[in-house]
């Protein structure tokens, strides 16, 4: 007999997932048991009867019983907790705490009066150790001495609130936002790379005293062309795609004899026509051209000193980049051919590219070696350059289907359902952006080391990190194989486990952390983040009181980073004339009629307009750019932490780098940086343009004067 919606919501909730929600229009919307029944599946619950929720529930209870330790516990240190130990019923056990830097503390035993498991004919008990506040941070474990051996497993101690924040509370910090791939020089191969990201951040930094850089993500997208424009779908989260190399900054160019050099030279005219484009930027050329002269620079001895510095780089960054090697080397045997293989390698397969490929694999471990220092090296220009944070890092949402990630991962990353978005007031339809979600209970079992993993690289040489959409570290909108987009529900993660650790690698590292927290969520979100050290993000064209009116300028949130507009929004000369409201309609995004969605969307904007009126910085005569003046000094006046200026604002851009919802429909990712008149911006030009040093210097002036 088929479960009845009672039962099957139940069950639904007691597994995570959300069986109502609400909406961006604020009414609450229940999620159809079709829908509920496919995130089950794709929790590994398949439900068909009623007696499959008596067994999902029997086996639920009966399986941390099968097990001696939880397979992680993670704790804040001014917290205390307990720690289950299951043995055999009527056994004695002890538990010590072996601590990462060294050292042994024995764990106290509290009362647990729990009723002994009947686990197929035997019986369980449980005991209980108390890990005690105060403990130091860090990766620890726990050792059961039990009757049938030592078990053991990981206890992981997270900082109470991240303290980097605590720097910048004096004075406001602001910075640029850019999208790095859009901002060439005339020494770029068609694409901004991590040349072009030092030069940007020493400029903005010893010329405008901007404090940090934010650039889109640098994740590593596909080995060969084609390759996915949007950075925020690479194949792999964790490692950086090679589009972002400055070939010429490889140390070992310095060795090319000079007809290499000079063939070398030749690659690089076929791209560089592309730095003076304006309609659209080409990556598949870019890699392919660079591709060719990385193998040029490969083939090049390297000194022991240099071997030295690779082998260090290859033993720390362990399994992981070895594995994204073994996975990237076979992609570019089978692009085009094979690629469902790419899907799901099986074993053999992995066995013969280690055999057959091993040059490929050396190849693209140096190639992200050669990426980690050229990162390392932008952050040092930017902090000499006084920024105080230097390079913001950005973090995507989540994977492309088939990849890197999706392979290497697989244990922990959930089949039959994809991330995404439920409707909003930009996107009606919902948004689905193909990615496999986190499993929680996966996740877990593998004491959430990938995450660590992830952050502990995208750490290593950032400043600050930016996480896309932190929501989804509480919750996330899965959408069911087969279902639209706005047909989907929330499943739930441990956020404690999440951000503990996020918070304990930040602090670790020195890294400040802004989450991306727009959208729908419940209120206590924020709190939490603001009680972990975690900035929060204000989009000023977003941000209203209780009564729905603009914000005035001193009710802003302390901790978060403001801005007057995101990478999914229009610059700010396009917002004002009303750009996004426009190209929904023309590619069919609006449910509601074009005039009605302009006359609110105008009536928005000539609110939150009226508020700088009222604060004496907008006269009524004031030009476009006059205007993006006045609302960067408008978020100057607010305690916010950080201030964010789009560099596309600085120069006078107007057209969108994305129109969330879309693919093809609109040339997301690829619209180069260009100024008012749509003619190119260069970093060069940059250094003197005018436009960008009266915006910079107002913004300065506006934190100084707060």
């Amino acid at each position: 007999m088929a479960p009845d919606t009672s039962a099957l919501r139940d069950l639904a909730r007691e597994l995570g997932v959300g069986t109502d929600y609400w909406g961006w229009d604020g009414t609450r919307k229940d999620v159809a048991d079709d829908t509920l029944s496919s995130v089950l599946a794709a929790l590994g619950a398949t439900v068909s009867t009623e007696a499959d929720i008596v067994r999902i529930r029997a086996e639920r209870e009966r399986e941390p019983w099968t097990r001696t330790l939880p397979p992680v516990t993670v704790l804040r240190a001014d917290r205390e907790t307990t720690v289950p130990v299951h043995v055999d019923h009527g056994t004695t056990v002890s538990a010590d705490l072996l601590l990462e830097e060294g050292g042994r503390r024995s764990l106290e035993q509290v009362e647990d009066f729990t009723t002994p498991f009947d686990l197929d004919g035997h019986l369980r008990g449980r005991a209980r150790f108390r890990l005690p506040s105060g403990l130091p941070l860090g990766w620890h474990r726990i050792v059961a001495q039990t009757s049938t051996g030592p078990q053991e497993a990981d206890v992981v101690v997270t900082p109470a609130r991240l303290t980097v924040h605590e720097g910048f509370a004096a004075r406001q910090a602001f910075g640029i936002q850019a999208q790095l791939y859009s901002v060439r020089s005339p020494r770029s191969w068609g694409i901004g790379d991590l040349g072009d990201m030092q030069d940007l951040a020493a400029i903005t930094g010893a010329s405008h005293g901007a404090d940090f850089l934010l650039v889109n993500p640098l994740h590593a997208s596909y080995p060969t062309p084609p390759v996915e424009p949007s950075p925020y779908l690479p194949v792999t989260r964790r490692f950086t795609s090679v589009l972002y190399m400055r070939i010429e900054a490889i140390p070992e160019y310095r060795d090319l004899p000079e007809f290499t050099r000079q063939r070398l030279a030749l690659l690089k005219d076929e791209v560089a026509g592309w730095n003076d484009r304006t309609d659209r930027l080409v990556r598949d050329e870019v890699l392919a051209v660079k591709l060719q002269a990385l193998q040029e620079l490969f083939a090049v001895p390297r000194t022991a000193g240099r071997q030295a510095l690779l082998d260090a780089y290859r033993e720390r960054e362990g399994q992981g980049l070895e594995d994204f090697a073994i996975w990237s080397a076979i992609a570019e045997q089978v692009r085009g051919t094979k690629e469902q293989v790419l899907a799901d390698l099986d074993a053999g397969t992995v066995r013969w590219a280690r055999r057959e490929l091993g040059d490929r694999i050396d190849f693209q471990i140096w190639t992200q070696w050669l990426l980690d220092e050229q990162m390392g090296a932008a952050q040092a220009a930017a902090r000499n350059a006084g920024m105080r944070i230097g390079i913001m890092h950005d973090l995507a949402v989540g994977v492309e289907q088939i990849g890197a990630d999706a392979w290497r991962l697989r244990d922990v990353l959930a089949t039959g359902a994809t991330v995404g978005a439920p409707a909003d007031q930009y996107n009606q339809q919902g948004q689905n952006w193909h990615q496999p979600p986190w499993h929680p209970e996966h996740l877990r079992e593998a004491s959430y080391r990938p995450w660590r993993d992830m952050l502990r690289t995208l750490m290593r040489h950032a400043g600050a990190l930016r996480i896309d959409h932190v929501l989804g570290l509480f919750r996330l909108w899965w959408i069911p194989e087969g279902h639209e987009a706005a047909d989907g529900a929330y499943v739930s993660y441990d956020h404690e486990a999440m951000i503990g650790i996020l918070s304990l690698e930040a602090e670790r590292s020195g890294t400040l952390v802004v989450g991306e927290d727009l959208g729908t969520f419940e209120p206590w979100v924020r709190d939490y983040l603001v009680d972990r050290g975690i900035l929060g993000t204000s989009i000023l064209w977003f941000e209203h009181d209780g009564a729905g009116r603009p914000l005035p300028a001193h009710d802003y949130r302390t901790l978060c980073m403001a801005s007057v507009n995101t990478h999914d929004l229009p610059p700010t000369a396009g917002y004002l004339a009303g750009d996004h409201v426009s190209l929904r309609h023309e590619l069919g995004l609006l449910e509601r009629d074009l005039d009605e969605e302009q006359a609110a969307d105008a009536l928005g904007r000539e609110q939150v307009l009226d508020v700088l009126r009222e604060e004496g910085l907008l006269e009524p005569a004031a030009d476009i750019e006059q205007t993006v003046i006045a609302l960067h000094r408008h978020l100057g006046r607010t305690p916010s932490m950080l201030l964010g200026v789009s560099l596309v604002d600085c120069v006078g851009e107007r057209r969108i780098q994305n129109q969330p919802g879309t693919d093809e429909e609109y040339p997301n990712w690829r619209i180069p940086l260009a100024d008012a008149r749509q003619r190119p911006v260069s970093i060069d030009d940059i250094a003197t343009d005018e436009r960008t040093a009266r915006l910079l210097a107002a913004v300065r002036e506006g934190i100084r004067t707060r």
